[in-house]
């Protein structure tokens, strides 16, 4: 078909005004922890009841940031019973934390989830649980969540870390993670553990160049690893070993504990700062160490007695060269959870006290057990966190 060219062509000229030009996206509004600024200490609270109980917790203890478990950490869970937090649930969470300018919020894996075993019940259990720890994790709106990298088990080590940078990508796999990062801590090289060494972290950053990795470091760890952070040069050469191994930019939060057991012990259990081996001035070295500034400092430390995760609390504060008021009133610990066997029934008929159990919580993601002693003189609660 011929183009008929004798028809006029009408000119129209272009008006700026008339070109759609979408509004910009507005950049995303810091959290009012971030915005709040300042040095972040924090503690790991229960969240026994209510998940928001652990935001009043720790807010009551002075602390401005703050480590829960999602669900109880020492037992597997079935996903229809505790892989969803109900919607309204999670946004109260998230609001009230936003009221209270708590954060970051750092999340720690169940205990029972090894990545680094090569039995394929376990692996396949230990996928399952992490993939359901991202879940809540993003549900509750938590920044970090922070990871054992797990035992060989008797297989080869290489194998081993090959294995947990497998389960890590395939645990990811469907998830969007919106600004959560996955943190590796650091270990005390207790038994066939993975990542005592910086090495071994190093390669699995290393084999999951898509995931949003980090390091989380614990300082009881550190020692029994047999890193002496307990004086200035040790300090600064364990620093310098972090930096070239991962990067001292990856670390992001610090686990600030004192250790009962001694230098290269292996063994991994936390001690109440000033009380261990490490002690206070070597404590505040490491919070105050310029390679860590503007990192979280969150404590995990133990509650022998009543009143001792405020103690701790106001300890850390100071070491930071923080002074806080001491709150008025009765304030929680993060943690009441049942007395040592030794502490049980022994001594109650020793001493002619009945021992009666109270209502345990559910296993959704609480500490269940609490005892009381129940005599003539007014109700005694035996309060004890035993934290590795």
């Amino acid at each position: 078909m011929a183009l008929n060219t004798s028809l006029p062509v009408q000119l129209i000229e272009f008006d700026s005004a008339d070109e759609y030009i979408p509004e910009p996206v507005a950049p995303p509004t810091p959290a009012a922890w971030v915005a709040a600024g300042g040095p972040r200490v924090g503690i790991h609270t229960s969240i026994a009841g209510s998940a928001i109980n652990a935001l009043e917790i720790a807010h009551g203890l002075g602390a401005n940031a703050l480590q829960i478990f999602s669900a109880n950490p020492r037992q597997w869970w079935r996903e229809r019973e505790t892989a969803r937090i109900a919607a309204a649930d999670a946004e109260r969470f998230r609001a009230r934390r936003h009221e209270l300018a708590l954060g970051p919020l750092v999340i720690h894996c169940n205990y029972l989830i090894n990545m680094a075993s090569a039995e394929r019940v376990l692996r396949a259990r230990s996928m399952q649980a992490f993939h359901l720890e991202l879940i809540r994790a993003k549900a509750l709106g938590a920044d970090f969540l922070v990871l054992h990298p797990g035992a060989c088990c008797g297989a080869e080590r290489g194998a081993s870390i090959a294995l947990v940078a497998d389960g890590l990508r395939q645990a990811v796999r469907g998830l969007k993670l919106d600004g959560l990062r996955i943190l590796l801590e650091n270990t005390a090289g207790q038994g066939t553990c993975v990542g005592a060494e910086f090495a071994e972290l190093k390669r699995i950053l290393k084999l999951c160049p898509q995931l949003p990795l980090g390091i989380c470091i614990d300082t009881a760890h550190l020692l029994a690893a047999g890193h002496n952070i307990c004086t200035v040069e040790g300090l600064d050469e364990t620093l310098r070993q972090i930096d070239t191994a991962v990067g001292l930019a990856n670390v992001h939060v610090v686990h600030v504990n004192d250790s009962k057991m001694p230098l290269g012990s292996r063994v991994d259990r936390h001690d109440h700062l000033g009380k261990g081996h490490i002690g206070l001035a070597a404590l505040q070295r490491i919070v105050n160490h310029p390679a860590l500034a503007g990192r979280a400092f969150i404590l995990e430390t133990p509650i022998d007695k009543p009143g001792d995760d405020l103690r701790n609390v106001r300890a850390l504060w100071k070491l930071v060269g923080r002074a806080i008021e001491k709150p008025k009133g009765k304030v929680r610990d993060g943690f009441v959870v049942r007395p040592n066997s030794d502490e049980k029934k022994p001594a109650a008929a020793a001493s002619g006290v009945k021992v009666v159990a109270l209502k345990a919580a559910s296993a959704r993601g609480k500490v269940t057990p609490i005892r009381a002693r129940v005599a003539k003189a007014p109700e005694k609660i035996v309060t004890r966190r035993k934290f590795k």
